[in-house]
């Protein structure tokens, strides 16, 4: 059957394109957001790309059109398959009746940390020898010798027999269904990681996004397991509305069902315990929303029968994720690291772990508010004090945003707000000194200024 996906470059559409070609289908796309890690991966993969929303795309007519959430009536893509009546349907529901429906589903949903713990999941199953399918919105990141590993993490799409583990994203499933994607999962096991307002554009407040956190808790099995973390309000009024799944808790450093306790003040040794069993974790991550990813994570994988010393051991050879705190280069002793962190909670807890990981280094944070909900200024109130941790911090200010960063900065100490990528990279050329750490904040691709500016240090190395 031939497939064209919609949106094929956005990270959860791009691993599904790779199911999909695993599936036997011949798969092609369109996008206007055509850059790397994702359209590398597409293109090592064989699937061909077109540039924008064309109707030639759709000519000769695919068998079926998979639409992603980004696309809307207006497009000239969107409206010829609607006026030549083109089977079409959403990600999440192709991937529901062509693959889910026959699997016990481990689902990762929460504000933050989606991508890091479903790709911890998906490891530590793999590790142990499970043939688990996965659909996680990153690329991981796979330097273990283990060759079973290697070949497991060829790609983020993966389809395994009895179990499936995915990334599950509370923004909607396509503009003819406005339930949040991970409604059509319908999991077994469901970690809930956090639950903060975010995506402006689709949910009016918190209330709505726990509506649909819970339209998902209806449909879990009483058989299956809930994970989530303890003193969570916003997940304990979710729950309030009704649960009929066993729930488990997670803490750090205090008394919950499953225990971390800090060897390492940066989380880069920590114990677990869950009754009488117990383990270790040594690995190269730090943070603690990166143990509490990690926790819930062993959780999880306890809820299939995988022991919580082997978990911990698969977490001790986990390598991490592109673009989660990514060393990307290393010149005259400056380090540039790439991070997703794009919510004020996200950058604040980037930015705890690195302080608390790279010590010494002084830590500059360059921050780009590109999502839909940072474009609307719902959380401009929170944005200087959410970087207030690093040393100095520059902000972008895009054209096309609503509102005015610079005033929202303030005087903030060691703040700044910049107009272009271009004064960014030459006032860190200019600044940046050895021993220093960038950290490049963004969930786009922010005009390829990491390779920008690594260049450009380079040359003046």
């Amino acid at each position: 059957m031939h497939i064209h996906i919609l949106g094929i470059c956005g990270t959860f559409m791009g691993s599904l394109a790779l199911i999909a070609r695993d599936l036997g289908h011949r798969v092609t796309g369109s996008d206007t957001n055509i850059y790397p890690p994702m359209s590398t991966q597409l293109a090592n993969a064989g699937i061909e790309i077109w540039e924008g929303y064309r109707a030639e795309h759709l000519n000769p007519a695919p068998d079926l059109v998979v639409v992603g959430n980004a696309c809307k009536r207006g497009m000239e893509a969107v409206e010829y398959m609607l006026n030549h009546r083109l089977p079409y349907t959403s990600g999440p529901q192709f991937l529901y009746e062509t693959v889910l429906k026959n699997r016990h589903v481990l689902a990762v949903a929460g504000t933050h940390g989606k991508t890091t713990t479903t790709t911890m999941l998906a490891w530590i199953l793999q590790y142990a020898g499970i043939d688990t399918g996965f659909l996680i919105g990153g690329v991981p990141l796979v330097n273990s010798t283990d060759s079973r590993l290697q070949s497991a993490f060829a790609h983020s799409g993966h389809l395994g027999e009895r179990y499936f583990v995915i990334e599950a994203d509370e923004y909607d499933s396509a503009f003819f269904d406005k339930r949040s994607k991970f409604v059509h999962y319908r999991p077994t096991t469901a970690i809930l990681n956090n639950l903060e307002f975010d995506h402006a554009d689709i949910f009016a407040d918190l209330a709505a996004i726990q509506t649909q956190f819970h339209h998902m808790i209806r449909m879990i099995p009483s058989t299956g397991q809930i994970i989530m973390p303890a003193a969570t309000d916003s997940l304990e009024q979710t729950l309030d509305l009704g649960v009929w799944t066993p729930v488990l808790r997670t803490a750090i450093d205090q008394d919950a069902d499953w225990q971390a306790t800090l060897s390492e003040a940066d989380g880069s040794v920590f114990g677990v315990r869950f009754g009488n069993e117990i383990g270790e974790v040594r690995w190269g991550m730090s943070g603690l929303h990166n143990v509490n990813n990690g926790l819930a994570a062993i959780a999880a994988a306890h809820h299939v029968g995988i022991s919580i010393k082997t978990a911990c051991e698969a977490l001790s050879a986990f390598a991490g994720i592109k673009r989660r705190m990514e060393l990307i280069g290393d010149v005259r002793d400056i380090l540039v690291f790439d991070d997703f962190a794009h919510h004020p909670t996200a950058i604040t807890t980037t930015l705890d772990g690195a302080k608390k990981r790279l010590k010494n280094r002084r830590i500059w944070a360059v921050i780009e508010p590109r999502s839909n909900t940072m474009k609307l200024g719902s959380h401009r109130d929170q944005l200087a004090s959410s970087a207030a941790i690093a040393d100095q911090v520059i902000w972008y200010e895009p054209k096309d945003l609503s509102w005015g960063l610079a005033d929202a900065i303030g005087d903030t100490a060691g703040q700044m707000v910049l107009g272009s990528t271009d004064a960014i990279i030459d006032h860190l050329s200019l600044h940046a000194k050895a021993g220093d750490a960038i950290i490049i904040m963004s969930n786009g691709g922010f005009e390829s200024i990491h390779t920008r500016l690594l260049a450009t240090l380079q040359a003046k190395a």
